[in-house]
C-alpha cells in the first residue's frame, strides 16, 4: 500500500523497513516523569525502579507466528502448550499504572516463564536488587516462592476440605492481588492495537527487532499520561 501511495516499487518501501526497525529497536523505552531517559536493558529497569521506588508489574505474552516447514530443525520449540500454536513470547515490564518500560526478552513459545526467569537473568535482577518488588500472575509461583519479600503472585487455593473461611480468604486475597497487577494486561493490550503483535505474518528472526521497535513507540505514547 505504501509502494502504491508513494509511486515507488515495493521493494524500495520493503528496503525503508529494514533499514528504520533496528533503528527503532535500539531507541529503548520512555521513562514516565523522566524526559530524555530511556531504558534498553534489563539491569537499567531494575535501577530505574529501585531509585524511584517503582513496583513492577511484569508478565508474558505469545504472538502467533508463521509455522516452519516440515522438516526444519527446531520446529516443535514454537508449538506453544497453552494456545496450541506457533508462537513467540515476550516479556513486559510496566509501572503501577501500566505504562510501558520494557517488553522484549523474545523466546520461543515452547519456553515456559519459568526458564525465561533464567535465560534472561531476571530472577538475578531479584537478587542483586533487593528493595525491588513486583506484582506477577500466577505463571510466576516460582519467582515468589524464591523472593518472598520482593515478589507477590496469587496464593495457591487452598484443599477442597478447608473451611468456608479460608476459602472466602483466598478469594479476597486472589482479587486484591489481581486487582493490582491488571494494569500489566492493559499494557499488553495496548501492544496489541498494532496488528504485528497480534499476529506476526513475517520472517520470525525479524520479530525481535520488530516488537521493540513497537513497543518503545507505545512506551513514548503511554508516558505522556500523568503521574
Amino acid at each position: 500500500m505504501l509502494a502504491e501511495l508513494f509511486a515507488v516499487d515495493r521493494s524500495t518501501v520493503s528496503e525503508a523497513v529494514r533499514q528504520v526497525r533496528p533503528l527503532l529497536a535500539a531507541r529503548g523505552f520512555a521513562v514516565p516523569d523522566r524526559a530524555g531517559l530511556r531504558l534498553k536493558t534489563l539491569a537499567e529497569v531494575f535501577a530505574c525502579a529501585e531509585a524511584g521506588g517503582v513496583e513492577l508489574r511484569m508478565d508474558g505474552a505469545e504472538t502467533q507466528v508463521r509455522r516452519p516447514q516440515a522438516g526444519r530443525p527446531g520446529r516443535r520449540a514454537l508449538v506453544s502448550a497453552k494456545r496450541r500454536q506457533n508462537t513467540i513470547r515476550t516479556t513486559t515490564f510496566s509501572d503501577g499504572q501500566g505504562r510501558t518500560l520494557l517488553s522484549g526478552a523474545v523466546r520461543p513459545g515452547r519456553m515456559h516463564d519459568q526458564t525465561a526467569l533464567r535465560t534472561a537473568g531476571i530472577a538475578e535482577q531479584f537478587r542483586t536488587r533487593p528493595t525491588v518488588k513486583a506484582k506477577v500472575d500466577s505463571g510466576y509461583q516460582g519467582l515468589a516462592k524464591q523472593f518472598p519479600g520482593q515478589v507477590s503472585a496469587p496464593p495457591k487455593k487452598p484443599a477442597d476440605e478447608a473451611c468456608d473461611g479460608d476459602k472466602y480468604a483466598w478469594q479476597e486475597a486472589r482479587r486484591r492481588q489481581s486487582s493490582a497487577r491488571i494494569c500489566v494486561e492493559h499494557t499488553h493490550a495496548e501492544l496489541r492495537q498494532w496488528a504485528p503483535l497480534r499476529r506476526f505474518t513475517g520472517r520470525r528472526d525479524t520479530y525481535a527487532e520488530t516488537h521493540p521497535a513497537i513497543a518503545g513507540l507505545v512506551s513514548d505514547r503511554s508516558t505522556q499520561r500523568a503521574t
